[in-house]
């Protein structure tokens, strides 16, 4: 069966933007250095991107305007905007929980959660998301847009690896189904 993974960074007080939504601190502590690239070994293993529309439209408007960085991917933009869907992407106005139980059980590779927190929240509160792979940015930057809200509840997740470069701690957890098992999910 797919995992759904949430693939993202966030600053070390756990910002996933700043304050104006920007995202030009997403370096290592030294720009000169060399910093290992887990998401060349990570997209290997997707087929799918699930994003929300601030998401997409920062990625086509700032991060790689011109250029669709996902063009091998199937990509949703869950979005109230009415777009013209594309070849490999989708825009979808559909409920991101219902969307992902969906794409779970087709056939594939795992399934991305790109971005936006709202979206986490949402997956987090029905306890879709499998493994939680997130970069920990050397930054702290004091407000912005939080990569976990309140979801309301616990959910207990099992260390699988970390690894560091360049001042970037990349943790791998996954979704601990046993201790999860044990609660009531509400």
């Amino acid at each position: 069966m797919r995992n759904v993974v949430l693939f993202i960074a966030m600053s070390l007080d756990g910002y996933i933007a700043d304050g104006n939504g920007r995202v030009d601190w997403l370096m290592g502590q030294d720009e000169d250095a060399e910093t290992a690239d887990s998401y060349m070994d990570f997209v290997k293993t997707i087929d799918t991107v699930i994003m929300g529309w601030k998401t997409y439209h920062q990625v086509t408007t700032e991060l790689s305007p011109g250029e669709w960085v996902y063009e091998n991917l199937q990509s949703y933009v869950i979005t109230h905007r009415a777009c013209p869907s594309a070849d490999n992407i989708t825009f979808t106005s559909a409920d991101p929980c219902s969307l992902v139980e969906k794409l779970k059980a087709k056939e594939g590779r795992d399934i991305w959660i790109c971005g936006g927190a709202d979206i986490v929240r949402q997956l987090m509160e029905q306890n879709l998301i499998d493994v939680y792979r997130i970069s920990v940015i050397p930054t702290i930057l004091g407000g912005g847009i939080r990569l976990f809200p309140h979801c309301g509840k616990e959910i207990k997740l099992r260390l699988a690896a970390v690894s560091s470069s360049n001042g970037i701690t990349e943790l791998i957890y996954q979704k601990n189904v046993e201790a999860n098992a044990k609660k009531p999910l509400t």
